[in-house]
């Protein structure tokens, strides 16, 4: 398949990402990755019926004797729970799953998550292979082993650290991906550039009309240099003890403006996630501006970006600052009950900040 790009992430759980159309209906390829005689195919209400099927028939295609079965659960965010955590381990209980079997996530991030945080704790491991089929889950869920649910306090509250064994980002099923999710994802391939790659994020700015009609080739570019870029950063770092935190750049903001919403990202009122983590990179540039780390300019080249894809930028009315502020004070990279926040100096240098004042931050959320 010569329109197939690799990227390779390297460390002590080594995989390959592959990008290119057509890989879901490639079963030699899928079954290569499955060890043992079990795999269970995890997805959701809206991916089940474009492409289970056609992905459980290449599997018994290229290995008749692996015993396959298909979990089928809501879709949406305010489905990645414990309970839905759950039913996906008693499907595995169902089959019969040894520690040799292997989950097939076939779906976007909250597939990808759940999926991956039952496999790291199904007789304490077994392997996981993503099928990522929206933007956001190419670029940056289905990459890196972080896996978890939510509950009511926060999102990815409950979770671990599991690498898959491969990743295969089948660039065809983006076809089938509505125009929200599509700009939704775009947000994350933004980020990028917003916290290392100035080139790429003029790249971006550039060929902005390309990635939203969908262009193969722009899409699969942008897929590869977020890829290469998530996968440097996950060899340095593979449990987000350092410089892993920088890909957070939003996310702390944007997190809890989806947690105060309930997680109600099918609503059209309500953001989903690559939605609000636009809002919370422009919030996170707005604050690095007031704090003197950065200049005005920056934050409205980023803004105007963001905007161009038809994404949002301003908290969405009717959200309480002082009941954001609560649920970011649970973000996980805070320290001691101090606010940690991923700002920037600026287009391509993000970086940590600790004891952030949260004065200023409540401030900002008032005004947003």
């Amino acid at each position: 398949m010569s329109d197939v790009r690799t990227v390779a992430v390297g460390g002590d759980a080594p995989y390959r990402i592959e990008i290119g159309p057509g890989l879901l209906a490639d079963g030699a390829r899928l079954a290569a990755h499955a060890r043992g005689r079990h795999a269970l195919l995890l997805t959701d209400s809206h991916v089940a019926p474009l492409y289970a099927a056609a992905v459980e028939s290449a599997l018994r295609d290229a290995r008749p004797a692996l015993r396959v079965a298909i979990h089928v659960m809501p879709a949406g965010e305010s489905h990645k729970t414990l309970a839905s955590f759950g039913e996906a381990i008693d499907a595995l209980a169902a089959l019969g799953a040894t520690r040799d079997a292997t989950i097939f996530a076939l779906g976007g991030g909250v597939v990808g998550d759940l999926a991956g945080f039952a496999a790291a704790c199904w007789m304490r491991g077994i392997d996981c292979v993503q099928l990522p089929t929206t933007l956001l889950s190419m670029v940056d869920s289905s990459v890196g082993g972080k896996t978890a649910v939510d509950i009511p306090q926060g999102k990815n509250l409950v979770g671990a650290f599991h690498p898959p064994r491969a990743v295969f980002a089948d660039t065809a099923a983006l076809r089938t991906l509505p125009a929200r999710e599509l700009r939704a994802g775009l947000a994350e391939v933004v980020k990028y550039g917003a916290i290392r790659d100035p080139l790429f994020f003029e790249w971006l700015e550039a060929e902005r009309a390309a990635l939203l009609a969908g262009d193969h080739r722009a899409l699969a570019e942008a897929i590869a240099r977020s890829c290469e870029h998530k996968a440097g950063i996950v060899e340095r770092d593979p449990l987000e003890r350092g410089e892993r935190a920088l890909l957070n750049l939003g996310h702390t903001f944007g997190h809890a403006i989806e947690a105060e919403q309930g997680y109600a990202g099918n609503d059209r009122e309500a953001l989903v996630h690559g939605e609000a983590v636009a809002v919370g990179m422009v919030l996170a540039a707005r604050l690095s501006a007031r704090l003197g780390m950065a200049g005005d300019d920056d934050t409205g080249r980023l803004r105007t970006l963001l905007q161009g894809y038809g994404l949002p930028t301003a908290v969405p009315a009717g959200l309480d600052p002082e009941a954001l502020l609560a649920r970011m004070r649970l973000d996980k990279k805070n320290l001691a009950g101090r606010l940690r926040l991923v700002l920037w100096r600026g287009l391509g240098h993000a970086e940590v900040v600790p004891d952030v004042d949260e004065a200023r931050v409540l401030e900002l959320l008032r005004e947003a």
